[in-house]
């Protein structure tokens, strides 16, 4: 008579004859500071319950060669210990062993769900939800490159990216060793354009800030599989096509280089003129200019909107579960930012529209949770500016935007407020007679991209003017690596 099937779930320290039919979800050598190896990987049978499992460095030649990730196979015999790894790779409360006496038999098993992720949330992750022993998958479209460290005599490669999920939520990644070297590799390559969508595994997760494990993270770009290649599809078309840009502070560590730099890439195909010339636009125009932000242009509608929980589009009714354009069904409208600011330069003044990305970026906290903070401090009232947002003023900074003469307003697409990028801007793209210095600025705007279709009527007040958002974070933060 043969052994019932055991589920992971059920796996205790009672006894050492459990009997798994599972899959490899993953599979990772460790060595440790002795030189010497041994094998993890984590297993999940039929019902989705995953046990990380461990094979020692005496039982490790027996098994390297014929343990494959994403086999499924039946295991025989083990012993159970509680889950004390530093890092844990998923919930179960404990861990299995390979003995001596352990067996496995690799057989198809339809029942099994086929190999996947377990991605963690961006807000979460920025609301500081995360069990802080907990390695968890990621995957989001860099935005910008923070950071390059060069490997040099006392220190390691490290890249710092700034990664942006499909809800415009933003966070800090730093790459380590062979993971920034891979990143550079691929950025650095001519025939890699467009946006770049990574995938990392077993990420550590802190201070709101994810970063490569030691061993058993893998990093994966722009691959071929359909996590990858499904988020891609969910992005706008804008950013499909744009490569991520380098932020200035980056620049003094960089390597290998790009075509353009990331001033170059800021003010590509934009004209580049002072404010003065820029109140004075009658068209539709995609433009660069430096100003200071002044103050808060109050509108009848407050600082945010409702909207869709994946993409930036305005919920039809923020009370009603609807399914959005971009395939989301939304149960829950969420709070995003559309904040109007006065902008000024000298004595010209005019009034922009903040989006979602880029207060998130600088604010450091999504709409959704500030909300949520001011309704459990007894304030409902979407009128009512919370202090917090005070730190979007008296900035000065470089813009990209796209002019809107009919409205008076202009719809922020980048910005950055770097001191020595703005200057820059200022000092070598943006003169008096309207005409840049470089060949860049002189190229006229994409008039099939940047100008509204005949007889289109948009309210940007009210309706999805979110569409028009930028897609580059706002604020450039040097990560420095922690030891």
């Amino acid at each position: 008579m043969s052994r019932k099937v055991d589920s992971v779930k059920n796996i205790n320290d009672s006894k050492e004859t459990w009997r798994l039919d599972v899959r490899i979800m993953d599979v990772w050598s460790v060595v440790n500071n002795k030189g010497i190896e041994h094998l993890e990987m984590i297993v999940m049978d039929s019902l989705g319950d995953r046990i990380q499992v461990l094979i020692r460095h005496d039982h490790l030649l027996k098994w390297k060669e014929v343990i494959k990730e994403n086999m499924t196979c039946i295991i025989n015999n083990g012993s159970v210990y509680n889950n004390d790894f530093q890092w844990k790779v998923c919930d179960h409360s404990k861990k299995k062993m390979f003995l001596g006496g352990t067996t496995m038999k690799a057989i198809e098993l339809q029942n099994i769900p086929p190999k996947g992720y377990f991605f963690k949330d961006f807000g979460e992750i920025l609301q500081g939800k995360c069990k802080t022993d907990r390695l968890e998958d990621i995957i989001g479209a860099v935005s910008e490159i923070n950071h390059i460290q060069s490997n040099t005599p006392g220190k390691k490669v490290v890249v710092s990216v700034l990664l942006k999920d499909l809800k415009g939520n933003c966070i800090n990644c730093n790459l380590w060793e062979i993971y920034g070297s891979k990143f550079l590799a691929y950025y650095n390559d001519p025939k890699n354009n467009g946006v770049i969508v990574i995938l990392l595994t077993h990420a550590m997760v802190k201070d709101g800030q994810v970063s490569n494990a030691w061993s058993g993270s893998k990093l994966l770009i722009n691959e071929d599989i359909p996590e990858i290649q499904d988020f891609m599809s969910k992005l706008p078309t804008n950013e499909q096509k744009e490569k991520p840009t380098q932020s200035a502070k980056s620049l003094s560590n960089w390597s290998g280089g790009s075509q353009y730099s990331p001033v170059e890439r800021f003010v590509h195909n934009a004209k580049c003129m002072s404010l003065s010339q820029f109140c004075k636009i009658k068209h539709e125009t995609l433009c660069v200019t430096v100003a200071t932000t002044l103050k808060f242009a109050v509108s009848k509608y407050g600082w945010f909107y409702y909207g869709c929980t994946r993409c930036s589009s305005k919920a039809p009714n923020p009370e009603k579960a609807y399914g959005c354009s971009c395939g989301q069904k939304v149960e829950q409208p969420i709070p995003r930012y559309k904040i109007e600011i006065y902008v000024s330069n000298g004595e010209s003044k005019y009034r922009f529209v903040f989006w979602d990305f880029e207060c998130a970026a600088i604010l450091g906290m999504t709409a959704e949770f500030m909300h949520n903070s001011m309704v459990e401090n007894g304030e409902d009232d979407p009128m009512v500016y919370p202090d917090e947002l005070e730190m979007l003023l008296n900035k000065k900074m470089a813009f990209r935007v796209k002019v809107q003469p009919t409205f008076s307003q202009a719809s922020v697409w980048k910005l950055c407020d770097d001191e020595a990028f703005v200057k820059e801007i200022e000092n070598d793209y943006i003169v008096e007679d309207n005409q840049s210095k470089t060949e860049y600025a002189k190229l006229v705007p994409n008039k099939e991209n940047l100008e509204t279709s005949a007889g289109e009527e948009v309210d940007f007040e009210v309706s999805g003017a979110t569409q028009l958002s930028g897609t580059k974070p706002s604020k450039k933060v040097k990560i420095e690596p922690s030891s």
